[in-house]
């Protein structure tokens, strides 16, 4: 699907969160810059009920929580993950058993990677290009 602006992001983003269910996963796959984090950010608003929230790319911290009305949201960003068991350091399971959870870079779990949404994202021209499978 075409994401021509950040409002097309940000529909997407409100469509996936009045979907998601605790136990599910999103996995946010694209290049640096590609919009995973900005996508990741349109979910936890529309979730959270709040357009303003504060949602800082979890690229130091590898992970962020949110309670929202929908439940709890983990946010994780592996790219620095070493290795694929590092996940469980940051609460991975108790993510997948009591939350939703969105993985920037979920390529680097491995056979970890539980069965999940895929969202991949590609810049196109002054857009994005969105490809979404499960």
């Amino acid at each position: 699907m075409s994401l021509p602006d950040e409002r097309a992001t940000d529909q997407l983003g409100a469509t996936l969160a009045a979907r998601l269910r605790i136990g599910d996963v999103v996995g946010l796959k694209g290049d640096l810059g590609a919009g995973k984090t900005t996508l990741a950010r349109a979910i936890l608003r529309a979730a959270a009920g709040d357009e303003r929230l504060i949602v800082p790319s979890p690229t130091f911290t590898l992970v962020e929580v949110y309670e929202t009305p929908r439940g709890s949201f983990w946010h994780f960003d592996l790219y620095r993950l070493e290795t694929p068991e590092q996940v469980f350091e940051l609460g991975w399971e108790e993510a997948l058993a009591e939350g939703i959870s969105i993985v920037e870079w979920p390529e680097r779990l491995g056979s970890l990677l539980p069965r999940h949404l895929s969202v991949t994202l590609e810049v196109d021209g002054d857009g994005r290009h969105a490809l979404l499978d499960v």
